[in-house]
């Protein structure tokens, strides 16, 4: 009884805020937008080098200079807080308020080793109420597969987060092994700290980069080689720059010649968090169900139940845990046994001749080279987390 009484004022507490905010609504309807200007200048596409020569153009002009400015404000704000890049049509008057995000905070005991046994598994558990509107309806709840939040499509929608092709991406792979990630998850820029997305927006002003532009192969070499001289106070090596471009190519999948904004933030923030954070607080991260995915494989790996695989297979794994990216096979925490060589079409072997070049003397010592629970963990715990992004582009290549 006292269950069903929580969920009935559940219910009568969010009918009771939607009538306030529909009330607030209508009184915004009579007032005329004050944000129109910068959201039709915030929400401009194309690459870096078009919009460096769009705002020669104007700046040239005169007049539009002070539009130029909100906009690129405007843009520079939202990275800072994480909201990304808002719709180019956001009819707010049938939407709820997209949420206030708050990046976490290093704590002290961070650095420490966490405690994350083999034989112990975890209880993998969804929430019961929607993250938005905070209402149980069963079946009709799409889980995230990375952390335990659930919600409606509906909800989605009025968000701003699904839209066109998404929302039939998130009914076909929800509910299946594949999965989902939620807007939480698929920003991986939302895992810096306020001093570490300050640092990361110091060296995109640094190198000229426009917030919420796509990127060429000659723009992300050039950002490559600026913070590498930046870093290390020496040009970038020839073999270094052959490694940005396979990088790009992962970041490209479909082959278009340029790399979606999204994607680059991404491809930056895991690379930051590589930098700044040893590898024990890139573990207390992971969330229980990339744990347990991360325990089936080593165990699937680990055939004679040692407690040890081989460093192989440990590369191997690497590169499984982008398998929710190939279509044919919707699974991604099947068994990483299953998982085969890359594909030669695939980014991370295309161009890797050097890879193919390996004799079999070193083939089987580095097969041989034992690898234990915390190791892989370790090894893995940065493409983990690279893989949570819904893109099909890898943000952390592997090595091949």
């Amino acid at each position: 009884m006292g269950v069903l009484m929580s969920r009935r004022q559940t219910v009568e507490k969010v009918q009771k805020v939607s009538l306030a905010v529909s009330a607030f609504k209508d009184g915004l309807r009579e007032q005329p937008s004050t944000r129109r200007r910068a959201e039709v200048g915030g929400t401009r596409q194309g690459t870096l080098e078009q919009e460096v020569q769009e705002g020669e153009e104007e700046a040239s002009a005169g007049p539009s200079q002070p539009e130029e400015s909100s906009a690129s404000k405007a843009a520079w704000e939202r990275l800072r807080d994480g909201r990304g890049v808002e719709p180019e049509e956001f009819d707010r008057a049938n939407r709820f308020t997209p949420p206030a995000f708050i990046r976490p905070k290093r704590e002290l005991h961070d650095d420490e080793p966490p405690d994350i046994s083999l034989e112990q598994r975890e209880q993998v558990l969804n929430d019961e109420m929607c993250e938005i509107c905070e209402v149980w309806t069963a079946e009709s709840l799409f889980p995230c597969r990375v952390c335990s939040r659930v919600y409606h499509d509906g909800c989605l929608r009025r968000m701003g987060y699904l839209q066109n092709d998404s929302a039939v991406e998130v009914t076909e792979t929800a509910h299946t092994e594949t999965g989902w990630s939620c807007y939480y998850c698929d920003n991986l820029n939302l895992l810096l700290t306020d001093e570490e997305m300050y640092s990361l927006m110091e060296t995109l002003r640094h190198c000229k980069i426009i917030p919420e532009t796509c990127l060429t192969l000659d723009d992300f070499l050039h950002y490559k080689h600026l913070v590498h001289k930046q870093q290390f106070e020496r040009p970038m090596a020839e073999a270094q720059e052959e490694q940005a471009a396979l990088q790009f190519s992962a970041l490209d999948p479909d082959k278009k010649g340029h790399i979606e904004w999204h994607d680059f933030l991404s491809h930056e923030s895991i690379q930051l968090l590589q930098k700044l954070r040893p590898q024990n607080a890139l573990l207390r991260l992971l969330t229980t169900k990339e744990r347990e995915r991360a325990r089936t494989a080593f165990l699937a790996l680990d055939q004679d139940s040692d407690g040890f695989i081989g460093e192989g297979e440990c590369r191997r794994a690497r590169h499984a845990w982008f398998r929710k990216h190939q279509k044919e096979t919707p699974s991604c925490n099947v068994s990483i046994s299953h998982v085969g060589p890359m594909s030669e079409s695939s980014p991370a072997s295309s161009g890797s001749g050097k890879s193919q070049e390996k004799t079999p003397a070193a083939t089987e010592q580095e097969e041989a080279r034992p690898v234990d629970w915390p190791g892989f963990l370790r090894e893995n715990v940065a493409y983990i987390l690279a893989a949570r992004p819904n893109s099909a582009a890898l943000h952390l290549q592997p090595p091949a």
